[in-house]
């Protein structure tokens, strides 16, 4: 059975290790946030300016003055902090976050990130995507493993326009997770998905070794 995206975002927030920076891409990513043990020394940074972000508020307690890159409404920490955009971005292009978990509409089989656009539909922009993959010290995708009309989206090439190229580290979708090196290993299946089915729903060649 194919992974919920609950289940896909807790798994990612296995890859948070103690200490990190990290930023949560739009969409699926931000909800991350919600399976991060506190346990963990985990800091969430945000494009918009913001080092520190909690889990989404309950409803009823949103705050409509404290949202993340997305515009959605967040919570803060106590030992929150917020600055301009251009500290953030300065943070991002300087190498200090550790990591970056970011959506995808394609992942080619060496790591090439088609992320912010489809030619002909209209898309918000770029956002921080570019400054991300080219200044985090790891990029990790999360998102479903094949497009709505069925198409994969780890492909041996990229047909959408780049984000950036031989940035990504790590997928994880609904069907399992995947290395990007050197090609694309799978790391692990979902349960009661077969290597056939991966096959199947893969464009690029995969190693299973």
């Amino acid at each position: 059975m194919a992974w919920t995206r609950e289940q896909m975002c807790e798994r990612a927030s296995k890859e948070l290790e103690d200490g990190f920076y990290v930023n949560l891409g739009i969409g699926m990513p931000t909800l991350v946030a919600n399976y991060i043990s506190e346990k963990n020394n985990i800091t969430l940074q945000s494009e918009n300016g913001m080092l520190g972000m909690g889990p989404f508020p309950k409803k009823g307690e949103e705050d409509p003055d404290l949202i993340n890159a997305g515009k959605q409404t967040i919570t803060s920490l106590a030992d929150s902090s917020f600055f301009s955009s251009s500290d953030s971005f300065s943070m991002i292009r300087g190498g200090h976050i550790d990591l970056s978990i970011l959506g995808a509409m394609q992942v080619s089989q060496t790591g090439d990130l088609a992320n912010w656009m489809i030619p002909g539909k209209m898309v918000k922009g770029m956002g921080g995507a570019m400054d991300l993959v080219a200044g985090v010290k790891k990029v990790l995708v999360l998102m479903d493993h094949n497009a709505k009309d069925g198409s994969p989206k780890i492909v041996t090439k990229c047909t959408l326009p780049l984000t950036g190229k031989e940035v990504v580290n790590l997928i994880i979708t609904n069907l399992g997770v995947f290395e990007v090196n050197n090609g694309i290993k799978v790391l692990e299946i979902a349960p009661d998905i077969s290597k056939q089915e991966i096959i199947n729903s893969t464009e690029a060649n995969l190693d299973f070794n």
